[in-house]
């Protein structure tokens, strides 16, 4: 875990020649790691500063996204949003293909879709699809290589953003199609989307609603007819993920989360996480060093 950290860490893209996307093949033993110190920061749990598919290729792995485990094996793809923070677990002989992209060089329609479905749970790759994913993968790493082409950063985002296209195409198909959705359907999504964006500021459902356009009562209709769950509890569910997140992989206090997510009054964020946790904020935290 993560020592005297105030934020969560952010896997960012340090090669500047990049400018933003990022993509490379690993081939990963665990004899890799030579000392605990490696093993440990292989295992840190952190966020990335794009949006990232983990292709795995060969042999499997136990990743935590969001507090949630997941077994992968190969052929499968992992999707991680840059909001979602996650670590690597255990893992045997391993390949994996990696692409990020951050939101400026990805294109907008492909954006758009990746945060309707986020998050999505990891996908295991048919036939017909791992094979057009594998030749788009090995077209764009060759071109990742060709830093000397006049025409690098363009050749770089338009063939990274197919590889997206035909990545988030894949995820899609595993959710309902958007014109099959009920109107009830329709709104939560948007609802949702409206809460990642607002959560720390917009806490009533009625903010919400008013930005939707319909009454508090049928945005609650919906949602309830959706989740089975009110609106303010969906509310409340993404601020109590976050305020984990950050109790668990970083060491703001309690105090300074409560703010961060836009509560001034600390002992009511208090009693409010005791209340969705079933615990206190610090036993949860401590749960961290069991």
């Amino acid at each position: 875990m993560p020592k005297n950290n105030k934020n969560i860490p952010v896997n960012s893209m340090a090669d500047n020649f990049s400018q933003g996307i990022s993509i490379d093949r690993l081939n990963v033993k665990k004899s890799d790691f030579r000392t605990t110190q490696e093993s440990e920061e292989a295992a840190q749990s952190h966020r990335d500063d794009g949006h990232t598919f983990h292709i795995v290729e060969k042999g499997s792995v136990v990743i935590e996204i969001d507090f949630i485990k997941y077994k992968i094996t190969a052929p499968a793809v992992v999707y991680m949003h840059p909001n979602q923070v996650h670590r690597l677990i255990d893992f045997t002989n391993l390949t994996v293909c990696t692409l990020s992209i951050k939101n400026e060089n990805l294109n907008q329609e492909y954006l758009n879709i990746l945060e309707e479905i986020a998050p999505s749970r990891p996908l295991v790759l048919a036939k017909d699809i791992k094979a057009n994913i594998f030749i788009n993968f090995s077209l764009c790493l060759a071109l990742s290589k060709q830093k000397a082409n006049k025409l690098y950063y363009l050749l770089m985002k338009d063939s990274c953003n197919a590889l997206a296209g035909l990545l988030t195409s894949a995820f899609l198909n595993q959710n309902t199609p958007f014109n099959r959705l009920s109107r009830s359907e329709i709104i939560a999504k948007s609802f949702n989307h409206l809460i990642e964006k607002n959560y720390a500021t917009l806490k009533r459902p009625a903010a919400y609603a008013e930005r939707l356009n319909i009454s508090t009562h049928y945005l609650n209709e919906c949602i309830k007819n959706v989740t089975g769950t009110s609106a303010s509890e969906q509310i409340r569910e993404r601020i109590i993920l976050e305020a984990k997140r950050l109790l668990y992989h970083s060491d703001k206090s309690v105090k300074e989360i409560a703010f961060e997510l836009g509560y001034e009054d600390y002992p009511y964020f208090s009693r409010l996480f005791t209340k969705s946790a079933g615990m206190s904020a610090l036993a949860f935290r401590n749960k961290r060093h069991d």
